[in-house]
Formats: C-alpha cells, structure tokens, sequence
C-alpha cells in the first residue's frame, strides 16, 4: 500500500470532454438537463425531445454563440430527468428556471400576482371589492388586471354606474345612516336600506353583465329606460340612469383599447435593444383592455427573439392560467410545442397567434411600441441610477457601486404598534418584491427605545442571512446599509452585527443634521469622522430619496398594523368562529362585549350556532373571565 503520486490523481473533467462523457449513458428519451458549476450551482436548465441528441450538440468544439460557449466551459457537472413527453419536459423546465434562476438562463424577474375584482356571493347586498391571492371567498371573480392601479380605477367608475357597497361586511352591519359615498352617488346605501334587496341585485346584475363584455347590449337597455322614464315625468329616474350611461361611457374611455373581434386574450409584445429586453403585456377580456404591465427579462443579449419570447411565455404561464388567445409580437422556437402546453395546463385550447394584419395586428403593434418606449425610458434610468451609484461608492469609501442597498427604519407611536422596515435598491431601481416589514415582537425593549428596536430587527435579518446564505453567494447580502439615526444608532447597529460576525458589511447612519432640515444631513460612519454632502449633491438627492421611501414603507406597514388592531374584536381569537359566524353574532349582540356577556341559552338561539358551537363560545369567554 502506497499514496498515489500526484501525477496519479485521476484528472477532473470539465466543459468540452466532461459533457462527452454523459453520452454513453443518455438515450433519446425526452427530458430536462440541469448544467453545474464547480460549487454546483446551477447555470443552466433545458428540456429535450432527445436527451443525447441535445447533449451531443454541447459536446462540439464549435458552433456556439458567446454566452453558450461560456456556459460549457464552466460546466462541472450534469444533472437529467427523463420524462414520458415533451410537454411535460417543457412544462418542468420552466418550473425548474423559475425555481433554481440560472445564470444562462433568460429569466423573467418580476413575477407578482394579480389581482381580480370579486362581486361577493356570501352576502344579500354583495360587495364589490379588488381581491388578490387564492380565489376562496365565494362570489364571482373577474380578471386578471394588470395592476391594483387599474382595478381601483375600474372599481371607481363602476361605483359611478352601479352604485354597489364596497364597504366590508361588518361596516354595512353596524351602520344605520348612509356614509359619503352615498351622498356623492357612488354607493345604493343598501345599509340604510336606501333600496331594495330586488333593486340591489338588478344592480349587480348589471355590473356583472359589464364585466363579462356585454356592455353594448347593456347600454343599449340603459338608453332605452331612461326614454321610457322621461316620456313617464320620472326626472329623477331619468337623470340617474343618465349617470350610469355616462360612468359606463368613462369606463370605456379610460380602457383606452376596446377590440371588437378580441374577447380574450393576452398581448405580449417584445423589444430588445444594447443586450437588454423589455416585454409588454396586455390584457384583454370581455373585449376590454385590463390594464398592461411592462416585464424585463434577464438576457445576456446573444439570444434569439424567439428564444427570449419562448423563456417568457413558458416561465409567465408556469403558475397562472392563460387566457384562450395570445396574441404574440414575434415567434416562438417550437410554437406547436408551447401550444400544447398551454392548452393541456388550461385543460382547453389555447391560441397562440403572431397576427400579420387586421385589429390583432393594430393590437400587438400597439404593444410593441409601448415595450420600445418603455425600454428607452428604463434604460436612462439605469445610466443615470449607475452613476449615483458610483457616486455613493466615492462619497463613502466603498470598494464598488453597491448592487444591493438596504435601508431601514422604524415607526411607532409612544412605542405602541411598532413596526421596522427595510427597503432595497440597487441598479435597476427600488426592488419593491425585496421589501420586508418586522413585527417588532419587543422582548426587553421598552416602548419607545429605537435603538432596541433596530437591534432585533438587523439581529432577525442577518440571523436569517447566516442561516439561508452563509456563503453570501444568492445576491441576496447587502453590500451597503443605510440606517435611520446618528452616531448612537450605528454604534449600538455596529454592535450586534460583530456579535453576529458580519461587521464587515458597510454601513451608514443618515442623522437630520442641524435644524433637522433636509439638505443638511449628516453621515456617521465606525470609526470615521461626521460627514456631509454638498447641498446641491445628486448623491445627497438619492439617499433623501433612499431614507424617504424607506420612511413611506414603515409608517404604512405601521398604520396598517394600528387599523388591524382597531378592528380586532375578542371573537378574533375564538375557536371556530369564522367571518360568517362573528357577523351573525354581531348582528343578533351589537357588539362583541354583548357576546362576551351572553347566556348559553341566547347564544344558541342565533342563526347559524349550533348548540356544540354556543357550549365553545360560551366556555371560552367565561373560562378566560
């Protein structure tokens, strides 16, 4: 027995010959194949009809675009899932990117939910209301909408023409007299019984209608009823479904597309320009426009269009249903492919059409002059958001233009409600998907002590850092902090994060300055001395900014915790009763106290109380008293 010399040691494979030596052991079924690195991240993931055809095309020397030929040689390691078709190699791959975010992958960054109006269907006076997340509630649901922004503009003209409730179920229950919405003509005030429960529900019915595209029909019926109430002398009658004619007519307007010969479906125009991608969505249902939103896709600028069209449409569609049609700017890769993806997701047919003329055409080149333009503008934007990034570098001695700013401050009142927030920016902007709000849970903190406050909220994120990240490798590390105070604040900041054993990360404390005016900030820095910038700075201007939105966040995310507790009731925290329950006990006490107060007896005599449930209320209350 003896070590091996060095000149033994088997050689380890990479790039070229590593991914020859897989060959041997694929055959041609179709399948998803994930690329390493030498630390095993993932660099890439594709999909196969043919698992060793496609393999073998990464085995030759030549042939390949930049980014590919990089690729390969970082490549370390392979990883493969056969799978029994195509399609469903299509659909994993796209779960996979979305997943792993792969380095050579074209990545779709910014990929939030969106939210639907619903017309409650749990309710005599339903509610109309914008809801985002799992459709649980019961009621009707219409969308997607692009954006809140769209929804509470629709919403706005549709309580103009419907005059339908938006309060919540326990505002309507409590109240006897109408609020101000009724008196400015946007709400029945079916609460104060203002109308009918027959007359609400025509109502609804209406909006309904409009929402799902019969408005033409709609208004045509509207036009006619108010002729018929004029020759009858009803004005008032007349006067107000003029109204709604008008707010319906506004809706419409403020759409600004309305295709006639497109019912359903979405607009996905693309637009590259300098190895940067700009897509813009569109969507249309019930023949009107709900709104767009602008995406940009990760590129590195060697891909193909319809490569970069393919990455967006199977990572857009990979968790969210597609509408019957898309309407696309440019072609796919494999469009019969996608198509039955689409459609087998959907569990129906979906289109997928690059439109030559016609209103599809005007539609989508529509669109594509919206991405063209939205890509001019986002592009200033990152020339001008690198140089203040370099400029922060130069002003505070950092070692490169930070690519992950954090920023953090607090808001309370007298200590009650307390909130922190931490925002984040870096070249493309504020990353608003990588905000995050702490529920300062205050253990040892007495109420009003900032510093403490801050401590358990950097001592929550970088504990959680260290535990997810150690190697600071996601790009999910800040390389600069910015916090809300002075010297006092980044000493006792600085404090916890040695113990925690990342004191090595940049940090700055923004303090009011003299008079406490904006434009005299002062910078506190360890170990260094005060610092200011000149008054007309642009650096000075960014972090204001900086230090504004992170102050914007946290008084919301404060407020919005104060009204959750305004609102709570004790019937919160009881066992089994849910929304429906505390609103018919609320309904048949008035109040939760009268609940609280009740005789076992009176609790089962409420609608929708089983004897079980009113034996567990009325345990709960007394057993607490």
């Amino acid at each position: 027995m003896h070590d091996k010399m060095p000149s033994e040691t088997p050689e380890v494979l990479t790039g070229h010959t590593l991914i020859q030596s897989y060959l041997r052991t694929l055959d041609s079924s179709p399948g998803v194949y994930r690329m390493l690195d030498h630390e095993s991240r993932v660099l890439y993931v594709g999909k196969a009809r043919n698992l060793r055809a496609r393999v073998s095309n990464y085995a030759r020397l030549t042939g390949h675009s930049q980014r590919i030929q990089r690729m390969i040689t970082e490549t370390c390691s392979m990883m493969f899932l056969t799978t029994v078709t195509e399609t469903e190699a299509l659909l994993l791959e796209q779960n996979l990117i979305k997943q792993l975010k792969p380095k050579y992958n074209v990545l779709l960054r910014d990929d939030k939910s969106f939210p639907n109006i619903l017309v409650t269907g749990d309710h005599a006076y339903p509610q109309i209301k914008k809801h985002r997340g799992a459709k649980k509630e019961k009621g009707d649901y219409y969308g997607p909408f692009a954006s809140a922004g769209a929804v509470n503009r629709t919403l706005n003209q549709l309580q103009r023409a419907f005059l339908l409730r938006t309060c919540t179920d326990s505002d309507f229950e409590s109240r006897t007299r109408p609020c101000l919405l009724h008196q400015i003509k946007r709400c029945a005030a079916p609460c104060a019984d203002k109308i009918s429960q027959a007359d609400y529900a025509q109502l609804v019915k209406d909006a309904q209608r409009f929402l799902d595209g019969k408005s033409t029909e709609m208004q045509a019926q509207l036009a006619a009823d108010m002729a018929a109430a004029s020759e009858e002398m009803e004005f008032e009658r007349a006067a107000a479904l003029r109204d709604r004619i008008r707010a319906l007519a506004q809706v419409q307007t403020a759409q600004g597309i309305n295709p006639q010969g497109v019912s359903e479906a979405d607009v996905i125009a693309l637009h590259t320009d300098g190895g940067q991608a700009c897509v813009q969505v569109f969507f249309i249902r019930a023949n009107q426009n709900w709104g767009n939103r602008d995406y940009y896709p990760r590129i590195s600028g060697d891909e193909d269009l319809a490569e970069v069209m393919q990455a967006f449409v199977g990572q857009f569609y990979s968790d969210r249903e597609p509408p019957r049609m898309l309407l696309l700017s440019h072609g796919l890769d494999e469009t019969d492919l996608v198509t039955a993806a689409l459609s087998e997701k959907a569990k129906r047919k979906v289109e997928v059409i690059v439109p030559q003329r016609g209103e599809k055409a005007e539609i989508v080149y529509g669109a594509a002059r919206n991405a063209r333009e939205s890509l001019a503008r986002k592009m200033s934007e990152t020339a001008t958001q690198a140089k203040l990034l370099h400029g922060l570098a130069e002003a505070f001695d950092l070692v490169a233009p930070p690519q992950r700013i954090e920023v953090y401050d607090n808001s309370h009142i007298q200590g009650s409600h307390a909130v922190g927030a931490m925002i984040v920016a870096g070249p493309d902007g504020f990353a608003k998907n990588q905000y995050r709000k702490f529920d300062i849970k205050g253990e040892g903190i007495t109420p009003g002590d900032d510093f403490g406050m801050m401590k358990e909220v950097l001592t929550r994120r970088f504990k959680r850092l260290l535990k997810e990240d150690p190697d600071r490798q996601s790009g999910t590390w800040p390389d600069l902090l910015l916090i809300d105070g002075g010297a006092g604040q980044v000493s006792a900041v600085r404090e916890i994060m040695t113990e925690l054993g990342v004191g090595d990360v940049p940090m700055v404390g923004v303090a009011k300055g003299l008079d406490r005016d904006a434009g005299k900030e002062e910078f506190h820095r360890t170990g260094k001395r005060v610092m200011a910038l000149r008054h007309n700075d642009p650096v000075l201007y960014f972090v204001q900014r900086l230090r504004d939105e992170a102050h914007r966040f946290a008084i919301g995310a404060h407020r919005a915790k104060r009204s959750k507790a305004f609102g709570a009731t004790p019937l919160d925290d009881v066992p089994g009763v849910g929304a429906a329950r505390k609103r018919a006990l609320l309904a048949h006490f008035g109040s939760a106290k009268a609940v609280s107060r009740a005789g076992l007896a009176d609790l089962k005599a409420v609608n929708g109380i089983s004897g079980n449930m009113a034996q567990g209320i009325y345990d709960y209350f007394h057993e607490k008293g």
